[in-house]
């Protein structure tokens, strides 16, 4: 096992092979990362173990709060016909077991309403733990930029390490790991705003030299004009000048032309897809000759499948 006193290293390679640096099979692919140069054969030469649901308990360095329940009940259902496909990685404790990565997994499991999963159980400090959780986090899904920079600070806080060795540590930039914690600075109300996407993480990030006044003042203007994160920064600058939010010109953004209707055909069509595929496929559409086909899946072998169809479509 690792510790804390051990000499720091990047995450490295051990991150490229675990997060997908090259092709593995479904049931052995591991989407974690660990603060040591391990590589995919050594963390898949651990067995596969069945463990009771109940046993297992939440990661306590999860960045994440919330999951999306729409989510969540689309890939219980493909766990419900599949299985869980991808082990969940968990490591023992004084009671039972504490999950490092899979976290989805393990509560989609719970509702298709699987009694165990198949885990692989590794041997990793606090600090391993804590970082696996962040990357999973933030390399693999959206996470909200509040509850990422929550979990920079509590990482600063309970390990007493600095931003540098932070950085360092998650491979990124020193200044986006130091600007995401500024957030944090951030009155409530413009905090919350933040955390229901009424205002980006880029607006956010903007008004940070204001004075809280002219940052609600600021953001009502960015939620009635839908100014641009380009538009804000030039109206801070003026602020920062003597003039008042409230008052100020600020040429807005222009408006994108609105998205066109969807019709009861394009509704089957979408219909048709996820029963093609067994997946959730989303069709959004921009306007009446552009838009994005969405497909989700869960598992390697959901990917596979997608590919597969792909290829003999083509």
């Amino acid at each position: 096992m690792a510790q804390d006193g051990a000499p720091k290293r990047r995450l490295g390679r051990g991150l490229d092979a675990l997060l997908g640096g090259r092709p593995q099979q479904a049931q052995e692919a591991v989407p974690v990362a660990i603060a040591q140069p391990v590589n995919a054969a050594e963390v898949s030469s651990q067995p596969v173990t069945l463990l009771a649901v109940d046993q297992i308990r939440r990661n306590p360095f999860q960045p994440r709060s919330e999951f999306d329940e729409g989510s969540l009940i689309e890939l219980a259902k493909s766990i419900g016909l599949h299985g869980v496909l991808q082990p969940v990685l968990v490591r023992k404790t004084e009671k039972g077991y504490q999950l490092i990565a899979g976290e989805r997994r393990w509560l989609a499991a719970q509702r298709a309403g699987l009694k165990e999963v198949p885990c692989r159980v590794m041997e990793l400090a606090d600090r391993e733990v804590s970082e696996a959780a962040m990357e999973e986090n933030l390399k693999r899904k959206d996470l909200n930029v509040l509850e990422k920079a929550q979990a920079f600070q509590d990482y600063v806080d309970r390990f007493a390490c600095t931003i540098e060795e932070l950085s360092k540590r998650l491979s990124m930039d020193r200044s986006t790991v130091s600007n995401m914690l500024r957030l944090l600075e951030l009155p409530e109300p413009v905090r919350r705003l933040l955390h229901e996407e009424k205002i980006t993480g880029g607006h956010a990030k903007a008004i940070l030299p204001l004075e809280e006044v002219d940052q609600l003042a600021i953001c009502e203007r960015i939620q009635a004009e839908s100014l641009s994160v380009r538009k804000t920064e030039q109206a801070v600058r003026t602020i920062l000048r003597g003039e008042t939010a409230d008052t100020i010109p600020i040429e807005s953004a222009k408006k994108e032309k609105a998205p066109a209707e969807r019709t009861s055909h394009v509704d089957s069509l979408e219909q048709q897809l996820r029963d093609t595929l067994g997946l959730k496929v989303q069709i959004k559409l921009k306007t009446s000759e552009s838009g994005q086909v969405i497909i989700d899946f869960s598992s390697n072998a959901d990917f596979d499948r997608i590919t597969r169809l792909m290829r003999k479509a083509a």
